[in-house]
């Protein structure tokens, strides 16, 4: 049994092919695994990490926006159009899949269409609730098509089956409970707030997070806070801090650049103010807990917001656009939900009525699909 996978660019995409991987090696434990990917991207290195041999192609998006440097970037991307498929099918034929997954990303587009014409049963993951450029065109080449959310089936035009599997998440995650959690963290029965920005951090959630820290500990509120400030705010974020008079050994507050043990700090919380991802979203379901969120702006076609907007319409979530962000406007959400534990209590069930429950099963429902059609 010989699976390829493809998908790229960001942990958004990679995350869940080594998922899927995980899932077929689980119920096929001699399946052979081949990656396609880009020399430059987070797939590089993350999926040798995993254990896995991964093939590169080299692809890229166009700009639309129009500048001397994008010239410069889409003739490379062209140049890259060009050589693409020739690459894909040498991929494709050398390493003979029984089945190809892609995952999304630009690296997608000519592997997974190479494997379809050359009549390997081929699936999709969305991830998002809007769907990527890349997937949206192989949603017409592929036989089985898996998305994350609901609300991203109406942006398909395609004939192939259409299956809400939701996204894996870790198991972790679903192990440990809030009371374990507090305890671990040496945190009371007060409110907990997880807030975080990504590895290298955001701007606004991290000037906003500031004034809130400001706020609950002056106050002397019982209000306990996780905090990553994350690469980007590595010197600014304890330099606020320490202006605005904080100090950072408040039992009450554990301020870092990175949060390592997420799992434990997510059961652990009431409320996360965090950006919109689709894996940090899934994990907020399968957990149950209510948000703040802040979309990034600056993701392909808005998916963030698109993402928010599915927790936010659900009454899962506070959803804020970046363009309307204030340090006050989020102080006085968090307010809100602080003087309101019932309020805190039905978001976090409306988040847990969102989860997939059996994401695994209905991604090997789709796999073994393919497999049949071999």
């Amino acid at each position: 049994m010989k699976v390829l996978l493809a998908g790229g660019g960001t942990g958004g995409h990679i995350n869940p092919a080594l998922a899927i991987a995980q899932i077929i090696k689980e119920r096929i434990p001699d399946a052979e695994f081949l990656f396609a990917g880009t020399p430059n991207g987070m797939e590089a290195k993350l999926i040798p990490q995993a254990g896995y041999q991964i093939e590169f192609i080299k692809v890229a998006g166009f700009q639309r926006k129009i500048s001397v440097q994008n010239i410069g970037r889409n003739a490379k991307a062209l140049c890259y159009l060009a050589t693409s498929g020739h690459r894909a099918k040498q991929i494709v034929k050398e390493f003979a899949p029984d089945i190809a997954i892609g995952t999304g990303g630009y690296v997608a587009g000519p592997v997974i269409r190479m494997a379809a014409k050359l009549g390997v049963p081929c699936a999709i993951h969305e991830q998002n609730a809007y769907p990527g450029v890349t997937n949206k065109l192989l949603s017409r080449e592929v036989r089985q098509v898996m998305v994350t959310f609901e609300e991203a089936i109406q942006h398909f035009d395609s004939k192939a089956p259409m299956t809400v599997t939701g996204l894996p998440v870790r198991e972790s995650i679903l192990k440990t409970t809030r009371a374990e959690a507090r305890k671990k963290l040496g945190f009371d029965d007060g409110m907990c707030i997880l807030s975080f920005g990504g590895s290298l951090g955001a701007g606004c959630i991290n000037d906003t997070m500031a004034a809130v820290i400001d706020w609950h500990t002056k106050n002397g509120l019982k209000v306990n806070h996780i905090h990553g400030y994350g690469g980007m705010g590595k010197e600014s974020f304890p330099q606020e801090m320490t202006r605005r008079g904080i100090d950072l050994s408040n039992p009450r507050l554990r301020v870092s650049e990175y949060i390592n043990d997420m799992d434990t700090c997510l059961a652990a919380a009431d409320l996360v103010v965090s950006r919109a991802g689709a894996s940090t979203l899934a994990e907020i379901e399968a957990v149950g807990r209510a948000s703040l969120l802040i979309p990034s702006p600056i993701v392909t076609a808005n998916h963030q917001y698109h993402n928010a907007c599915v927790l936010g319409k659900a009454g899962a979530a506070v959803v804020i656009e970046q363009k309307d962000v204030t340090s006050e406007r989020v102080v006085d959400e968090v307010r809100k939900l602080y003087e309101s534990p019932e309020q805190l209590r039905v978001m976090a069930e409306r988040a847990a009525s969102l989860a997939v429950r059996d994401t695994e099963e209905k991604i090997w429902g789709v796999i073994r699909k393919l497999i049949d059609e071999k």
